[in-house]
Protein backbone atom coordinates (compact mmCIF):
# COMPACT_ATOMS: atom_id res chain seq x y z
CA UNK A 1 0.00 0.00 0.00
CA UNK A 2 1.21 3.63 -0.96
CA UNK A 3 2.15 5.94 2.01
CA UNK A 4 -0.15 9.01 1.39
CA UNK A 5 0.87 11.04 4.26
CA UNK A 6 2.75 11.00 7.25
CA UNK A 7 0.28 11.85 9.88
CA UNK A 8 0.55 8.82 12.17
CA UNK A 9 4.51 7.69 10.86
CA UNK A 10 6.18 6.14 13.50
CA UNK A 11 3.20 5.08 15.14
CA UNK A 12 2.74 1.36 17.03
CA UNK A 13 -1.02 0.68 16.50
CA UNK A 14 -2.60 -2.32 18.01
CA UNK A 15 -6.40 -3.20 15.74
CA UNK A 16 -8.96 -5.92 16.99
CA UNK A 17 -11.81 -7.45 15.49
CA UNK A 18 -10.69 -8.04 11.59
CA UNK A 19 -13.27 -10.59 10.69
CA UNK A 20 -13.20 -9.85 6.57
CA UNK A 21 -12.53 -7.44 4.38
CA UNK A 22 -16.02 -5.90 5.03
CA UNK A 23 -15.41 -5.08 8.72
CA UNK A 24 -15.15 -2.02 10.05
CA UNK A 25 -11.57 -3.06 11.68
CA UNK A 26 -10.01 -3.56 8.62
CA UNK A 27 -11.40 -0.24 6.93
CA UNK A 28 -9.62 1.43 10.06
CA UNK A 29 -6.20 -0.32 9.70
CA UNK A 30 -6.28 0.31 6.09
CA UNK A 31 -6.67 3.99 7.03
CA UNK A 32 -3.65 3.79 9.81
CA UNK A 33 -1.42 2.20 7.35
CA UNK A 34 -2.48 4.65 4.68
CA UNK A 35 -1.02 7.14 7.22
CA UNK A 36 1.67 5.70 8.05
CA UNK A 37 1.57 3.68 11.03
CA UNK A 38 2.87 0.40 11.68
CA UNK A 39 0.13 -2.35 12.81
CA UNK A 40 -0.32 -5.69 14.86
CA UNK A 41 -3.56 -7.65 13.76
CA UNK A 42 -5.23 -10.39 15.78
CA UNK A 43 -7.58 -12.82 14.84
CA UNK A 44 -10.42 -14.45 16.98
CA UNK A 45 -9.21 -18.49 15.91
CA UNK A 46 -7.46 -21.16 13.39
CA UNK A 47 -10.73 -20.53 11.15
CA UNK A 48 -10.96 -16.63 11.28
CA UNK A 49 -6.89 -16.94 10.95
CA UNK A 50 -7.52 -17.84 6.49
CA UNK A 51 -9.81 -14.73 6.04
CA UNK A 52 -7.47 -12.19 8.15
CA UNK A 53 -3.77 -12.98 7.18
CA UNK A 54 -4.04 -12.18 3.81
CA UNK A 55 -5.49 -8.64 4.94
CA UNK A 56 -2.38 -8.67 7.25
CA UNK A 57 -0.15 -9.21 4.42
CA UNK A 58 -1.68 -7.06 2.22
CA UNK A 59 -1.44 -4.09 4.71
CA UNK A 60 2.12 -5.23 5.47
CA UNK A 61 1.16 -5.76 9.34
CA UNK A 62 4.35 -6.51 11.83
CA UNK A 63 2.53 -8.72 13.40
CA UNK A 64 -0.50 -11.20 13.24
CA UNK A 65 -1.40 -12.44 17.07
CA UNK A 66 -4.19 -14.67 18.22
CA UNK A 67 -6.72 -13.25 20.76
CA UNK A 68 -9.81 -14.74 21.81
CA UNK A 69 -11.46 -12.07 24.81
CA UNK A 70 -13.36 -14.81 26.13
CA UNK A 71 -10.51 -17.01 26.94
CA UNK A 72 -8.18 -16.49 30.25
CA UNK A 73 -4.50 -15.29 29.86
CA UNK A 74 -5.60 -14.13 26.39
CA UNK A 75 -4.80 -10.68 26.51
CA UNK A 76 -1.54 -10.81 28.54
CA UNK A 77 -0.34 -13.05 26.13
CA UNK A 78 -1.46 -10.62 23.47
CA UNK A 79 0.31 -7.53 25.27
CA UNK A 80 3.53 -9.38 26.60
CA UNK A 81 4.08 -10.14 22.93
CA UNK A 82 3.41 -6.36 21.85
CA UNK A 83 5.79 -5.52 24.40
CA UNK A 84 8.16 -7.35 23.32
CA UNK A 85 8.45 -6.68 19.43
CA UNK A 86 7.56 -3.12 19.75
CA UNK A 87 8.02 -1.98 23.94
CA UNK A 88 5.13 0.13 23.28
CA UNK A 89 1.83 1.14 22.05
CA UNK A 90 0.58 3.98 20.14
CA UNK A 91 -3.19 3.28 19.67
CA UNK A 92 -5.19 0.57 20.25
CA UNK A 93 -9.17 -0.48 18.55
CA UNK A 94 -11.18 -2.56 19.86
CA UNK A 95 -13.80 -3.72 17.75
CA UNK A 96 -15.28 -6.68 19.05
CA UNK A 97 -18.66 -7.34 19.95
CA UNK A 98 -20.93 -10.50 20.03
CA UNK A 99 -24.20 -11.42 21.71
CA UNK A 100 -25.87 -14.90 21.98
CA UNK A 101 -28.55 -15.34 18.75
CA UNK A 102 -31.28 -16.16 20.71
CA UNK A 103 -30.36 -13.33 23.46
CA UNK A 104 -30.03 -10.54 20.81
CA UNK A 105 -33.06 -11.65 18.66
CA UNK A 106 -35.56 -11.45 21.73
CA UNK A 107 -36.36 -8.37 23.83
CA UNK A 108 -34.76 -7.21 26.06
CA UNK A 109 -36.87 -8.33 29.25
CA UNK A 110 -36.92 -11.71 27.59
CA UNK A 111 -32.50 -12.00 27.51
CA UNK A 112 -31.20 -14.60 29.38
CA UNK A 113 -28.88 -14.10 32.61
CA UNK A 114 -25.95 -16.00 30.41
CA UNK A 115 -26.68 -14.34 27.35
CA UNK A 116 -26.52 -10.86 28.78
CA UNK A 117 -23.52 -11.18 30.88
CA UNK A 118 -21.73 -12.38 27.80
CA UNK A 119 -22.62 -10.24 25.82
CA UNK A 120 -21.54 -7.16 28.25
CA UNK A 121 -18.37 -9.79 28.58
CA UNK A 122 -17.38 -9.43 25.02
CA UNK A 123 -18.32 -6.30 24.02
CA UNK A 124 -17.95 -4.00 26.65
CA UNK A 125 -15.82 -5.54 29.76
CA UNK A 126 -12.78 -6.76 27.29
CA UNK A 127 -12.46 -2.77 26.32
CA UNK A 128 -12.05 -1.90 30.04
CA UNK A 129 -9.34 -4.98 30.18
CA UNK A 130 -7.50 -3.68 26.62
CA UNK A 131 -6.97 -0.49 28.20
CA UNK A 132 -5.62 -1.61 31.70
CA UNK A 133 -3.10 -4.00 29.55
CA UNK A 134 -2.50 -0.60 27.32
CA UNK A 135 -2.17 1.74 29.95
CA UNK A 136 1.66 0.81 30.37
CA UNK A 137 2.67 0.68 27.10
CA UNK A 138 1.69 3.82 26.46
CA UNK A 139 4.72 5.67 28.75
CA UNK A 140 4.59 9.10 26.15
CA UNK A 141 0.44 8.94 25.89
CA UNK A 142 -1.73 7.25 23.04
CA UNK A 143 -5.37 6.86 22.49
CA UNK A 144 -8.04 4.13 23.09
CA UNK A 145 -10.64 3.74 20.01
CA UNK A 146 -13.96 1.18 20.66
CA UNK A 147 -16.87 1.04 18.06
CA UNK A 148 -20.27 1.70 19.23
CA UNK A 149 -23.72 2.79 17.78
CA UNK A 150 -26.46 4.91 18.12
CA UNK A 151 -28.59 2.55 19.49
CA UNK A 152 -26.76 2.93 22.74
CA UNK A 153 -29.07 5.86 23.73
CA UNK A 154 -31.92 5.74 21.51
CA UNK A 155 -34.08 2.67 20.86
CA UNK A 156 -32.93 0.98 17.53
CA UNK A 157 -36.00 -1.31 17.19
CA UNK A 158 -33.98 -4.99 16.72
CA UNK A 159 -30.97 -4.42 18.35
CA UNK A 160 -32.01 -5.58 21.33
CA UNK A 161 -29.21 -6.47 24.45
CA UNK A 162 -27.05 -4.75 22.54
CA UNK A 163 -28.11 -1.16 23.19
CA UNK A 164 -27.84 -1.56 27.04
CA UNK A 165 -24.09 -3.27 26.19
CA UNK A 166 -23.55 -0.47 23.98
CA UNK A 167 -24.33 2.27 26.67
CA UNK A 168 -22.21 0.66 29.13
CA UNK A 169 -19.26 0.95 26.39
CA UNK A 170 -19.78 4.26 26.15
CA UNK A 171 -19.59 4.93 29.57
CA UNK A 172 -17.00 3.15 30.50
CA UNK A 173 -15.10 5.68 27.71
CA UNK A 174 -15.93 9.00 29.46
CA UNK A 175 -14.39 7.43 32.85
CA UNK A 176 -11.33 5.76 31.24
CA UNK A 177 -10.85 9.05 29.63
CA UNK A 178 -10.98 10.43 32.79
CA UNK A 179 -8.34 7.86 34.38
CA UNK A 180 -6.03 7.88 31.63
CA UNK A 181 -6.11 11.67 30.51
CA UNK A 182 -3.49 13.01 32.95
CA UNK A 183 -1.33 10.47 31.54
CA UNK A 184 -1.50 11.71 27.77
CA UNK A 185 -4.23 8.95 26.98
CA UNK A 186 -7.15 9.75 25.18
CA UNK A 187 -10.34 7.30 24.67
CA UNK A 188 -12.98 7.69 21.87
CA UNK A 189 -16.37 5.93 21.16
CA UNK A 190 -16.99 5.76 17.48
CA UNK A 191 -20.21 5.19 16.33
CA UNK A 192 -21.00 4.48 12.57
CA UNK A 193 -24.58 4.46 11.33
CA UNK A 194 -25.19 1.08 9.93
CA UNK A 195 -23.07 -0.53 8.09
CA UNK A 196 -22.79 -3.98 5.96
CA UNK A 197 -20.74 -5.83 7.99
CA UNK A 198 -20.70 -9.60 8.93
CA UNK A 199 -22.11 -8.53 12.68
CA UNK A 200 -24.68 -6.29 11.53
CA UNK A 201 -25.59 -9.39 9.35
CA UNK A 202 -26.92 -10.73 12.27
CA UNK A 203 -29.63 -8.21 13.04
CA UNK A 204 -33.38 -8.84 12.02
CA UNK A 205 -34.53 -6.28 9.35
CA UNK A 206 -31.22 -4.86 8.49
CA UNK A 207 -31.43 -3.82 5.01
CA UNK A 208 -34.77 -2.04 6.36
CA UNK A 209 -32.41 0.22 8.77
CA UNK A 210 -29.63 0.94 6.26
CA UNK A 211 -32.15 2.29 3.61
CA UNK A 212 -33.68 4.45 6.18
CA UNK A 213 -30.63 5.61 7.56
CA UNK A 214 -29.75 6.55 3.83
CA UNK A 215 -32.82 8.35 3.41
CA UNK A 216 -33.11 10.30 6.73
CA UNK A 217 -29.31 11.41 6.90
CA UNK A 218 -29.01 14.82 6.68
CA UNK A 219 -25.74 13.88 4.06
CA UNK A 220 -28.33 11.63 2.00
CA UNK A 221 -25.31 8.54 2.82
CA UNK A 222 -24.10 6.54 5.30
CA UNK A 223 -20.47 5.47 5.79
CA UNK A 224 -18.57 3.31 4.58
CA UNK A 225 -15.61 1.13 6.41
CA UNK A 226 -13.28 3.59 4.69
CA UNK A 227 -14.70 6.68 6.04
CA UNK A 228 -14.72 5.44 9.48
CA UNK A 229 -11.07 4.19 9.27
CA UNK A 230 -10.03 7.74 8.47
CA UNK A 231 -11.94 9.66 10.66
CA UNK A 232 -10.56 7.61 13.42
CA UNK A 233 -6.63 8.05 11.94
CA UNK A 234 -7.43 11.63 12.19
CA UNK A 235 -8.20 11.46 15.97
CA UNK A 236 -5.48 9.23 16.18
CA UNK A 237 -2.77 11.87 15.27
CA UNK A 238 -1.89 14.38 16.97
CA UNK A 239 -3.78 16.70 15.38
CA UNK A 240 -6.46 15.86 17.99
CA UNK A 241 -4.48 15.59 20.99
CA UNK A 242 -7.13 17.43 22.95
CA UNK A 243 -10.32 15.57 21.98
CA UNK A 244 -10.79 12.80 24.08
CA UNK A 245 -13.25 11.19 26.52
CA UNK A 246 -16.59 11.69 23.37
CA UNK A 247 -18.62 9.69 21.17
CA UNK A 248 -17.57 10.70 17.85
CA UNK A 249 -20.23 9.83 14.88
CA UNK A 250 -19.73 9.22 11.39
CA UNK A 251 -23.12 8.56 9.74
CA UNK A 252 -23.68 11.24 7.72
CA UNK A 253 -25.20 13.07 10.53
CA UNK A 254 -28.03 10.49 10.81
CA UNK A 255 -27.85 10.35 14.65
CA UNK A 256 -29.49 13.82 14.72
CA UNK A 257 -32.72 13.06 13.46
CA UNK A 258 -35.42 11.56 14.56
Amino acid sequence: MTIQTSLLAGKKMLVTGIANDQSIAYGCAKAFRAFGADLAITYLNDKSRSYVEPLAAELGAELLVPLDVTQPQAMDSLFETLRGRWGRVDSVLHSIAYAPRDDLHGRLTDCSRQGFLTAMDVSCYSFVEMARHAEPLMRDGGTLFTMSFYGAHQVVENYNVMGPVKAALEASVRYIACELGPKGIRVHAISPGPIRTRAASGLAEFDELINRATEKAPARAIATIDDVGQATAVLASNAARLITGSTIYVDGGYHIVD
